[in-house]
């Protein structure tokens, strides 16, 4: 082979070892979490590709949330390799994504004449994200509307207490989820404040 074919060889061969070596060093670590050199979060433009795990109607947690004047739909997805590790230890790995999304409630429409479906207008989209470096608390909440990027929802807003007091596995609302649920309980790994709440009268 020619020497200068040599070195166009050698040379297009360095050029591609540098391009994977690149892109190794700036993918998150299993799929996890994004961030900009500010600390602001990525927006995780594949989350409707991960697993998708409820859909809530007409839900929420705070007083402000239940004077909407129109139904909603929420869809809740996590990213595959948290829900991976779920199934085999019934709780979340560090680098855990939880995606809620928020679309409007439509009734007639078609052929639909009853119910509701969801409208393709995506209304809120926010981010629960377990990073156990990064964040004092391990979990943190992540807003975005058009955004690409997004702060952290300060504590205040995020309704931390809730989550802290009253979900099922480790500041998640498990409860509300079907398929995970039966796997947190034969785990073991259901909070004891949740186990209390479900034991209450009423509740059962």
């Amino acid at each position: 082979m020619p020497t200068q074919a040599k070195i166009a060889l050698l040379a297009v061969t360095v050029l591609f070892s540098l391009m994977a070596v690149n892109q190794t060093a700036t993918a998150p670590p299993n799929g996890g979490p994004e961030y900009t050199s500010d600390g602001e979060l990525k927006f995780p433009e594949n989350y409707r590709e991960w697993v998708y795990l409820s859909t809530g109607f007409d839900m929420s947690y705070s007083p402000a949330a239940m004077q909407m004047d129109h139904h909603m739909f929420d869809n809740v997805f996590v990213n595959p390799e948290a829900y991976k590790k779920f199934q085999e230890t019934g709780t979340w790995p560090d680098k855990t994504m939880l995606a809620l999304e928020v679309r409007g409630a439509e009734g007639k429409g078609s052929i639909n004449q009853r119910g509701n479906f969801q409208g393709t207008e995506r209304m809120g989209l926010e981010i629960h994200v377990k990073d156990e470096t990064r964040f004092p608390g391990k979990w943190a909440f992540f807003g975005f509307d058009d955004s690409k990027t997004s702060k952290m929802i300060p504590t205040e807003a995020a309704c931390y207490s809730c989550h802290a007091a009253h979900a099922a596995v480790d500041t998640t609302f498990v409860q509300f989820y079907p398929t995970l649920l039966p796997i947190a309980k034969s785990k073991g790994t259901l909070s004891a404040s949740y186990q209390k709440e479900s034991e209450a009268p009423g509740k059962k």
